[in-house]
């Protein structure tokens, strides 16, 4: 069956007006939270702490893909081999799979484990063959029977010896996957562990993606770009930069319904073209629905972010679902990490937002480690990873 994703790509590429928008679920979180990856299990009590199983985890993908609204199911290797090897879950499906192909030290996130408090280091456990087909040395014929995009990261510090040690990690990636058929998008995470504060967030993270991608030609490409969401300027200035770079944003933390919502609307007002979505849609009251909403303010079938929250309390009312927010205060908008790792918060948005703190008015500068101990740095990650994710540790 023919992919929507390749569909609108190749729309997109043709017509930049087009109002094409793809949608992905990231379901990949055990590749860096372990037990808490799969979320909170709805039965678990005030501070019981009982998350989902793996299980648990991988029925709610089942699910998602077959409600055919999302255009990637972003998984780890292991689970991608599950659904989409054994049970062949995409066969019949337009939804394309991808897996998490590297796993970045900023996203080690074990219990007691101080690894976001150093800078990201690159590091790699899945391999491309055995996302394609199961094995090793897949033959030409077999590497379509698995998954053959993923999501490859990179975490810039501002540090010449670790970037470069990055880069050169990234070229080894992409010269294998060129090989062996393998796509893949790039994401660039928000500096983790910056060496020097970093005054503007969105036009340093904007410069390494064209300085980045300046020297990579053709096949090596990655297919579309994901980045935390710095606000309309660092958009529009990305996605005017190079037509041929389709430019996608990150959900980060679970905040309110409307702070999902409205990002969504405002980057795709902006310039957008992909939104990956994880803790937004793992965290929500009901999945499904959730995802429905992000279609529609996706596709321009709900114009108004304020509307999508009112239209999402009103079907979970139906559904006899309790929201985990009265509706007035669902529809504010809070301040939440940008980054899976990282130390940024979004750029400004032009959504109405309660006062404003002093850390706030600073999101988009990063803080001088170079004046902390390893202990503030440590509380300042994991206070940064605890508004992420959610508070795994209750």
């Amino acid at each position: 069956m023919m992919k929507s994703l390749d569909q609108k790509l190749s729309r997109i590429l043709a017509d930049a007006s087009c109002p094409d928008f793809i949608l992905a679920d990231a379901k990949d979180a055990d590749m860096a939270a372990g037990m808490a990856a799969p979320g909170k299990s709805p039965e678990h009590h005030a501070h019981e702490g009982k998350f989902r199983t793996l299980q648990e985890y991988r029925e709610l993908i089942r699910a998602n893909v077959k409600q055919g609204l999302i255009d990637i199911m972003l998984m780890s290797a292991s689970t991608s081999e599950v659904l989409t090897l054994k049970e062949r879950l995409f066969e019949n499906s337009h939804v394309t799979p991808a897996i998490r192909a590297n796993d970045t030290t900023d996203i080690w996130m074990a219990t007691g484990g101080i690894y976001q408090s150093d800078p990201a280091q690159p590091f790699r456990t899945a391999s491309l063959d055995h996302a394609l087909c199961g094995k090793l040395d897949c033959a030409p014929e077999e590497q379509r029977l698995g998954a053959d995009l993923g999501l490859y990261s990179v975490t810039y510090n501002n540090d010449t010896t670790l970037d470069a040690r990055t880069l050169n990690a990234y070229s080894e990636f992409r010269l294998e996957a060129e090989r062996k058929n393998f796509r893949h998008f790039l994401e660039v995470f928000d500096p983790n562990a910056p060496r020097k504060p970093i005054e503007n967030l969105g036009r340093y993270i904007n410069d390494q993606i064209a300085r980045t991608l300046a020297g990579v030609a053709g096949r090596g490409r990655p297919i579309f770009l994901k980045v935390a969401y710095h606000g309309p300027a660092a958009m529009e200035q990305l996605v005017s930069y190079d037509s041929s770079l389709v430019v996608g944003i990150l959900g980060g933390s679970s905040g309110t319904t409307f702070d999902a919502f409205h990002q969504l609307w405002e980057a795709r007002k902006y310039g957008a073209r992909v939104a990956l979505y994880g803790r937004m849609i793992n965290n929500s009251e009901h999945q499904l629905t959730f995802i429905q909403h992000l279609r529609w303010l996706a596709d321009g079938e709900i114009r108004d972010p304020a509307e999508a929250v009112r239209s999402y309390h009103g079907c979970l009312q139906t559904l006899g679902i309790l929201p985990y927010r009265p509706l007035a205060e669902d529809l504010q908008a809070t301040l939440r990490e940008s980054a899976y790792g990282g130390k940024s918060r979004p750029g400004q948005s032009s959504a109405p937002r309660p006062g404003h703190s002093k850390t706030a008015r600073q999101a988009n500068a990063s803080p001088d480690f170079r004046s902390m101990s390893a202990a503030d740095k440590l509380a300042w990650n994991q206070q940064r990873l605890d508004n992420l994710f959610g508070k795994f540790k209750d």
